[in-house]
């Protein structure tokens, strides 16, 4: 009977190929959009397209391994101890590996040992700690619609959270933007309306089928229906939460255990702020895309990466609802008292923590490192010194914290006893197990241990028994166990000697005892490796049930991360606590803008505080003054505090009181966006009507400028009918710049209109500005002083300031706007002038060859000059 042919020899797919190329090839067809990473002895390995973009994206050789059907194998490929900072470089380019191990033993396989995909690494499911930045969250984020509305699912697969939320379809750009995804998922037969930085990854659309999606849901969570976590209704959002799950189950090459259930997020819930104001107040990142300054740079005083990325999400989620941030202004007035004395023991009890979630995560997906396990022990056994200084607290949230800081019985005893000190790194290494942990480990490491006596024993003894004193007894991982004898003494060798390899200078030899002692060491060695790897696994499986309380903890030292950040930058830079009123108003005395007057107070300078004062009688403030002046820094800074209040901070001003808000609006700043054929003015007018059609009477607007983008009839016409909409239908608390000094009118017909201005002095043609809000309108722009300062040339500023005079004795007459083009203003002539006698005659003179006397007379025949 003929031997059966194996399916790899009778796959014409395949012909042609080696068996280890076979083998390769059947693993890249599962995944044939990732790169791939094929674990080759001391290197992972690329081959084909493969090798190529990782060739051109990392910057290594490409080169070729064998052929196939005569033509060569690209091939790439880099070092197995180096894998993570390509890793790293790859994800940051927002692409995707997938991690090749061998499983089989090379000892007892026929043919290419076997090979397993161990790992997929995307830009949204990374929890490598090398891999990912640690002070924010990586979001993996699925995202499909149903008729008008959007189904939107998140998981952050370090901490195990799972979120859920529905909005309408035109919301998607501003609620990605406020989570910042890592990867985004969508169906590939959608056109997706979102732009960033996000990875886009397109999924079959079955992936996103409702009733699959449901049971998938209920089978990860071990339930009958999803209605005890409030999502049964909600098909779009379940349906992008079924594929969210199949991806990371398929890239972590199963379940999920720390996966226990979902949140649905409502919409409500936060201060809405869209695309714009989130720019425009630079939360995170500046206007052109900095980390500093902005607010988050300047309040993060947080001691753990837990507490930063707490910070981080909470600036950009201002709750609405104002209890929890009340709880936060208490908590904070009670770590500032006896001047932050709590706060500084809590702060310094917080250094020194690990990132408790993340190591939480790791656990749950058996990706732990033991120096995880043995920071997350030194974390452990800190607990107590945190919870000293918050017990007893009259603040709830410290008492809470309080409570949940007990960490779970006999966690901290089982990593004690089973992690060594200084584990190795790799559990592949060994070093790992504590002494005294397990027998049979510490039996199988004192053979290890006992190899160096012996060898000196037996290098002593074979000495003497050969008289050679240059006799050696040695070991190296190539080789083994060897005696090497120089060439010199070679005839002095007993007859028990073997020959095992021969050098330049020296013959290296075995003895019957050496190899006895060989085979059992090197089989000590293997199995004490194997002993620890099992018993680290044992030791994994016994942390997996605390891995809830472990996220609580970590919850806990966030939040007071989080809120001794909030005492720090109270007391620093003498912030004060905010009220909230029922009534409608917004209050602020002595505010400041909190990066700006930083920024000035590294350069010695002070930043004028203003106060600002809206209600229900006092709607909209019209805010005139000159360029420079401070209009824009004066409306930011009264959204941001209103923002810090609805975080739980304290806030830069002397006093301040705030009505119930539900949104904050911002018009601010020129941009435009050219690719989609968008003009400045066409998206001054997007985000203007934006406002006007969400905006309430609870909504924070900030206007800048408005219709400065055409021509003067049309800019003044459209803003003053903004103004007007903003006043009669939507009622907001509004701060609206202007430079149409003819709105300030408006103000006869409102009573809810209030005109202030920013002061200035000129003095000698120059402009001094004050930074001051005052009340009542500004008499001029002071454009022209402006542009002087700006370096416009000289001859330039004077025809301005004669086209100036012209233009008002003109308005004097006609109150109207004039028409800069009419034909009976002709458009006059500058002549330079002529250059002065005395500047000649000082441009002749030479100071270093005139004496005393002669300076002093050429100085009396300069001022007859100028008589």
């Amino acid at each position: 009977m003929s031997k059966k042919k194996s399916a790899v020899d009778v796959d014409p797919e395949f012909a042609g190929h080696t068996p280890m190329m076979v083998q390769y090839l059947k693993l890249k067809k599962n995944h044939p959009n990732t790169l791939l990473f094929y674990r080759m002895g001391d290197f992972y390995e690329l081959f084909f397209e493969d090798a190529e973009k990782a060739a051109r994206l990392l910057d290594i050789t490409l080169t070729t391994r064998g052929q196939t059907n005569g033509t060569p194998i690209k091939m790439a490929g880099v070092p197995f101890h180096s894998l993570e900072p390509y890793l790293a470089r790859l994800v940051k380019l927002g692409e995707s590996a997938v991690i090749c191990e061998q499983i089989g033993d090379p000892a007892t396989s026929k043919g290419p040992v076997e090979r397993a995909v161990a790992r997929i690494m995307t830009p949204g499911t990374l929890t490598d700690a090398s891999l990912i930045d640690d002070k924010q969250d990586i979001w993996l984020l699925a995202v499909t619609t149903l008729r008008n509305t959007a189904g939107i699912a998140r998981l952050n697969l370090a901490s195990g959270e799972f979120i859920l939320i529905e909005v309408a379809a035109e919301q998607i750009p501003a609620t990605l933007e406020r989570i910042r995804p890592a990867e985004i998922l969508y169906p590939e037969s959608w056109t997706p309306n979102f732009t960033g930085n996000a990875a886009a990854t397109r999924q079959p659309d079955w992936y996103f089928d409702v009733d699959s999606a449901r049971r998938l849901l209920c089978d990860q969570f071990e339930v009958a229906s999803l209605a005890g976590f409030g999502a049964e209704g909600l098909k779009p959002a379940i349906a992008a939460a079924g594929a969210l799950l199949q991806y990371a189950q398929a890239t972590q090459a199963g379940k999920l255990p720390h996966l226990r259930g979902l949140t649905v997020e409502i919409e409500g819930a936060y201060l809405g702020l869209d695309l714009a104001t989130r720019r425009n107040l630079e939360l995170t990142e500046t206007l052109r895309g900095q980390p500093s300054p902005t607010l988050f740079s300047l309040l993060d005083h947080c001691v753990t990466s837990m507490g930063s990325r707490l910070l981080r999400h909470t600036l950009h989620h201002p709750l609405r609802d104002r209890a929890l941030p009340a709880a936060r202004h208490v908590a904070v007035e009670a770590l500032l008292a006896d001047y932050g004395q709590l706060a500084g023991e809590v702060r310094k009890a917080l250094r020194g923590m690990a990132d408790v979630e993340r190591i939480a995560g790791r656990i749950a997906l058996r990706n732990a490192r033991p120096r995880d396990l043995a920071s997350l022990r030194e974390s452990l056994a800190r607990l107590p010194a945190l919870r000293g200084p918050i017990a007893g607290t009259s603040a709830q949230l410290l008492d809470q914290a309080h409570a949940d800081l007990d960490a779970p019985a006999g966690t901290l005893d089982l990593l004690v006893r089973a992690i060594a000190a200084e584990p190795g790194a790799q559990v592949r290494d060994g070093g790992v197990i504590a002494p005294g942990f397990d027998a049979e480990l510490d039996e199988l490491r004192a053979l290890n241990d006992n190899c160096g006596a012996f060898l000196v024993d037996m290098e002593v003894r074979e000495r003497e028994r050969t008289g050679i004193n240059s006799l050696k007894v040695e070991y190296n991982k190539v080789h083994g166990f060897y005696i090497e004898v120089t060439h010199a003494h070679v005839d002095k060798i007993p007859d028990d000697y073997r020959r095992r390899q021969t050098l330049k200078n020296a013959e290296r030899y075995i003895t019957p005892e050496l190899k006895a002692f060989e085979d059992k060491a090197l089989s000590a060695q293997e199995r004490s490796l194997a002993r620890e790897k099992l018993l680290y696994e044992q030791i994994l499986d016994a942390l997996l049930p605390v891995v809830p309380a472990l996220q609580s903890i970590a919850r806990a030292i966030a939040l007071l991360d989080l809120l001794a950040g909030f005492a720090e930058s109270a007391l620093k830079r003498n912030w004060c606590k905010p009220e909230f009123a029922a009534e409608t108003q917004l209050t602020v005395e002595g505010g400041r803008h909190p990066v700006v007057e930083n920024e000035l107070a590294q350069s010695a300078e002070t930043f004028i505080a203003n106060d600002c004062l809206l209600g229900d009688a006092r709607r909209l403030l019209l805010i005139t003054g000159p360029n420079m002046g401070g209009k824009s820094t004066y409306m930011r800074q009264v959204a941001l505090i209103a923002l810090l209040a609805h975080i739980g901070s304290y806030v830069p001003a002397d006093r301040c009181v705030l009505g119930p808000l539900d949104r904050i609006f911002t018009r601010i700043g020129a941009s435009d966006d050219l690719a989609s054929g968008r003009s400045t003015f066409m998206v001054e007018m997007t985000e203007a009507a934006a406002i006007l059609h969400h905006a309430t009477a609870n909504s924070l607007v900030l206007m800048d400028e408005i219709g400065r983008g055409t021509s003067t009839f049309d800019g003044m016409s459209l803003a003053s009918a903004i103004l007007r909409h903003l006043i009669d239908k939507n009622r907001s608390l509004t701060l609206f710049a202007t430079h149409y000094f003819e709105l300030t009118r408006l103000s006869h017909e409102y009573p809810e209109l209030a005109n202030v201005h920013l002061g200035a002095v000129e003095h000698n043609d120059r402009i001094v500005f004050m930074h001051a809000v005052e009340e009542g309108p500004a008499n001029q722009s002071y454009g022209i002083q402006v542009a002087a300062l700006a370096g416009i040339p000289s001859s330039v500023v004077r025809a301005a300031r004669k086209q100036l005079r012209e233009f008002e004795q003109r308005a004097a007459v006609d109150p109207l706007q004039p028409d800069l083009f009419a034909q009976s203003a002709p458009e006059p002539e500058y002549l330079e002038p002529e250059p002065h006698p005395a500047i000649e005659h000082l441009a002749a003179i030479d100071p270093d060859s005139l004496t005393p006397r002669e300076a002093l007379d050429a100085l009396y025949a300069l001022k007859g000059l100028l008589k």
